[in-house]
C-alpha cells in the first residue's frame, strides 16, 4: 500500500477530478489525503478520506482574480490577466511550502498528486524534499512544443505555414512578456537553495516525474512533441451527485418524444448568466425540452425572462442522470462539464467566456464534436441557431460518439491511479 497526498483548490471542476481519483487509488489498496480549502472539509469528510485545510494559503485572494467580470478578452487583456494569476500564484508558494512541508513530515506521502495550479509542489517541494510529483492538466497539455499554439490564446493548431509562423510569433511575445515571471521564479527558488528557472514554468512542469494529462491525445491535436513524462489518463471528471443533493426523479416526468438540450454555466460562473438567458428566450416554445441549471444560484436569480412550457429551470441537477439523455449540451466549456458530455455522446455548444475555455472550445470545434458560439454573439437568435445546426447535422453526434469510444479505452480514473501506482513503486525505498 501507498499514500497518495493531492492538492487542488475547491474550484468543483478540480475537486470532481480529484476525488474520482483518490476514490480508484483508494480501490486499488492504496491511502490518500486531499489538501485543500477548509470550506472543503464536510466534502471529503463525506467522501472517508484525510483532509488537511489551508493554513497559510489564501484562496479568497485568487477567487477574486479568478471570478472578475468575465468578458471576451482581446490578446493584451489575456497577457494581463495570465501574467496577475501567475504573479498570486508564484506568491503563494511559500504558503503552500509552509502548509504542505509539516504534513509531508508527518503523513509522509509516498507521492504528492498536484493540481497543476498549486505550484508549490512543482518548483520547490519535488526537489526539495526529494518527494515524486505527479502534476495534473485537466483537459490540454499546458507543455509547450511546436505540435501545439502558445497555450491562452485559443490560437489554430500549427498545420501550415501561416499557423505554424502565427504559433511562433506568439510564443516569441510571449517568452518576452513572461520573463519578469520566470525571475520571480528564481528568486523563490533561491530562497529554498534550489536553482533558477531557464524555462518557462509550463515547460518545467514536463520535467516532474509525472505529467498526467486528464484527457486523451484525439481531443489535444494528437501531439507528438512532449517529453516522456507526459501520459494522457482520459477522462476522470463524471463524478456520483454528493450525498447531500437531491436526485432528479422529476427527469422523468419530462416527454421523451423530443430532443432533450440541456444549457449550464457551471458552479463558477458569477456574472451575467448570458447562456442561459439566450437558452431560455431563443429556444422557448421549440419542440425540445430545455433543461437549464443555475449552479450556486437559484433560477430565480437569474432574471431569465418569462419562462416557456418547454423550459425547465433548476439550480442543479445531477449529471449523472441527465447527460445520457441528451441531444445536445450548451455550456460555458469548462474541462469537468466538456468531458462529461463527450463522455456519454453528447454533442456539444460551447459560448467559452474565460480562463482554459476558450482552449477547449477550439479542440472540441476541430474534433468535429461541437461548435463554439463566442460570447458577443450569444443572443436569442443565434442560440437558436446553433442548436438546430447541431440537431440536424448527425456528424456532430457521430464525432461526439467516436471520441466517447476512445474515452471508453482509456478507463479514466483507473488508469490515473495505475500511472500513480507506478510512480509510487518506481520511487519506493529500496528494502534492505
Amino acid at each position: 500500500m501507498s499514500r497518495f497526498l493531492l492538492t487542488c483548490w475547491s474550484f468543483t471542476g478540480h475537486l470532481f477530478h480529484g476525488i474520482n481519483i483518490g476514490r480508484a487509488l483508494r480501490e486499488r489498496g492504496h491511502e490518500c489525503a486531499f489538501y485543500s480549502a477548509p470550506k472543503t472539509a464536510q466534502l471529503f469528510a463525506d467522501e472517508g478520506f484525510t483532509f488537511f485545510p489551508f493554513q497559510k494559503v489564501n484562496e479568497e485572494a485568487m477567487s477574486e482574480i479568478m471570478f472578475a467580470p468575465n468578458r471576451e478578452r482581446s490578446v493584451k487583456d489575456t497577457l494581463r490577466f495570465t501574467r496577475t494569476l501567475q504573479t498570486y500564484l508564484l506568491d503563494t508558494i511559500p504558503q503552500q511550502v509552509e502548509d504542505l512541508a509539516p504534513i509531508l513530515a508527518s503523513w509522509k506521502p509516498d507521492v504528492l498528486v498536484d493540481d497543476g495550479t498549486i505550484l508549490g509542489p512543482i518548483l520547490v517541494l519535488w526537489e526539495k524534499y526529494n518527494i515524486p510529483v505527479a502534476t495534473l492538466d485537466y483537459f490540454c497539455c499546458l507543455v509547450p512544443g511546436p505540435d501545439a499554439p502558445p497555450f491562452g490564446l485559443a490560437l489554430p493548431q500549427p498545420r501550415n505555414w501561416y499557423t505554424r509562423l502565427l504559433s511562433r510569433s506568439v510564443a516569441m511575445g510571449t517568452h518576452l512578456v513572461t520573463a519578469g515571471i520566470r525571475r520571480r521564479a528564481t528568486e523563490i527558488r533561491r530562497g529554498y537553495g534550489l536553482p533558477p528557472l531557464t524555462t518557462s514554468i509550463n515547460e518545467f512542469t514536463g520535467r516532474v516525474p509525472l505529467h498526467l494529462v486528464l484527457n486523451t491525445p484525439e481531443l489535444d491535436y494528437n501531439r507528438h512533441d512532449l517529453p516522456p513524462t507526459v501520459r494522457y489518463g482520459g477522462p476522470c471528471c463524471l463524478w456520483n451527485r454528493p450525498n447531500y443533493e437531491q436526485s432528479a426523479d422529476w427527469l422523468q416526468q419530462l416527454p421523451r418524444d423530443k430532443p432533450w438540450v440541456h444549457a449550464t454555466e457551471g458552479t463558477a460562473h458569477v456574472t451575467a448568466p448570458i447562456v442561459l438567458r439566450a437558452a431560455a428566450q431563443g429556444l422557448a416554445n421549440l419542440p425540445m425540452e430545455v433543461i437549464l441549471t443555475g449552479g450556486k444560484r437559484e433560477p430565480s436569480e437569474l432574471d431569465l425572462g418569462p419562462i416557456a412550457a418547454n423550459i425547465h429551470a433548476v439550480r442543479w441537477v445531477s449529471h449523472v442522470d441527465l447527460l445520457p439523455l441528451l441531444d445536445v449540451m450548451i455550456t460555458t466549456g469548462g474541462a469537468a462539464n466538456v468531458k462529461s458530455a463527450l463522455a456519454v455522446g453528447v454533442p456539444l455548444i460551447i459560448v467559452p467566456t474565460e480562463w482554459d475555455k476558450p482552449e477547449i472550445a477550439r479542440r472540441v470545434e476541430d474534433s468535429g464534436a461541437g461548435l463554439r458560439l463566442m460570447p458577443r454573439h450569444c443572443t436569442p437568435r443565434r442560440m437558436r441557431e446553433a442548436v438546430e445546426r447541431v440537431l440536424h447535422t448527425p456528424s456532430y453526434r457521430q464525432n461526439a460518439q467516436r471520441i466517447a469510444g476512445i474515452f471508453a479505452k482509456y478507463e479514466g480514473s483507473a488508469t490515473a491511479a495505475k500511472l500513480l501506482e507506478e510512480l509510487a513503486l518506481k520511487h519506493a525505498p529500496v528494502k534492505s
